[in-house]
């Protein structure tokens, strides 16, 4: 499967894995967990062929970029670093599109930074103390001191597991999809850095600090979600569109990683109310 990333830009110390695609508006797509840059790959040549300017990259500790066992990669380290990804990208302010923990860290950077983000499109993300979801605190509650020592063949068929519950439509994730997001997590390093760089920072005080300025976002806000999420039920959705102000839209027959569901729909979606949002024709 051909990668997106065309770049590395060393970030705070640390190689970041980005790349840039298309001229126009820039817009900037954060993958969430347990992910990589991969899940944008049909959405990227549609925005692109909109006029659009997509900047993307793997966050710290994730799929191609650098991966050091002692980096502080919560959402929180992960915002600063997606600001100090804008300023050398020479980006004053963008669109930015996050999903799952790309949409957490999305919001953090519109309440910190709001004069960076020129809109936020926000899908199937962690918000409140609605994470870890119930299998992933399971996971966390069996392995309390990490999974580094689950025997590989074991930690393969818990993240596959894991992985077809993302989908609604179960066969999408097989084969060479399947095999996209296990590749990075495979080996002693991936297994040790999955349980290191994602899962020990599945941590809701990333998110409930930042419940009561939600309602004052200073820039326009849209929900896109899949309307058979199993880790982040739609109840979620609903609640952050009331507090926010924002306008919703549920994918129908689409789960949690809604872009391997429905590209189309998530990209028309996302190209719609940036049309909206400049004034273009839709």
């Amino acid at each position: 499967m051909p990668t997106l990333l065309n770049d590395n830009r060393i970030i705070g110390g640390h190689r970041i894995a980005c790349g840039v695609h298309g001229a126009g508006e820039p817009v900037v797509l954060i993958h969430g967990t347990p992910s990589h840059s991969v899940i944008w790959r049909e959405i990227v040549p549609r925005l692109v062929a909109s006029g659009r300017s997509v900047h993307l990259f793997d966050l710290l500790g994730y799929g191609a970029s650098e991966r050091p066992l002692d980096a502080d990669t919560s959402v929180a380290a992960q915002e600063t670093l997606l600001v100090r990804l804008l300023d050398s990208w020479g980006l004053e302010e963008a669109d930015i599109v996050g999903h799952d923990l790309g949409g957490s860290i999305g919001l953090r950077l519109a309440v910190h930074e709001p004069r960076r983000v020129r809109s936020l499109t926000v899908i199937d993300a962690p918000c409140y103390d609605s994470w870890p979801s119930p299998t992933w605190r399971k996971i966390i509650e069996t392995y309390p001191n990490g999974g580094a020592s689950i025997p590989q063949d074991e930690f393969e068929a818990l993240l596959t597991r894991q992985l077809r519950m993302t989908v609604h439509d179960k066969a999408r994730m097989s084969g060479n999809v399947l095999e996209a997001y296990l590749r990075p997590l495979r080996g002693d390093l991936g297994q040790t850095s999955f349980f290191r760089h994602q899962v020990a920072h599945y941590d809701s005080r990333y998110t409930q600090e930042i419940t009561p300025e939600l309602g004052r976002l200073a820039m326009p806000v849209r929900i896109v979600w899949g309307a058979q999420d199993d880790w982040q039920p739609l109840d979620w959705a609903r609640r952050l569109s009331a507090d926010t102000g924002a306008g919703l839209t549920a994918i129908p027959d689409a789960g949690h990683f809604v872009m391997e569901d429905a590209p189309d729909a998530v990209a028309a979606e996302i190209d719609g109310f940036l049309k909206t949002r400049q004034g273009e024709k839709a």
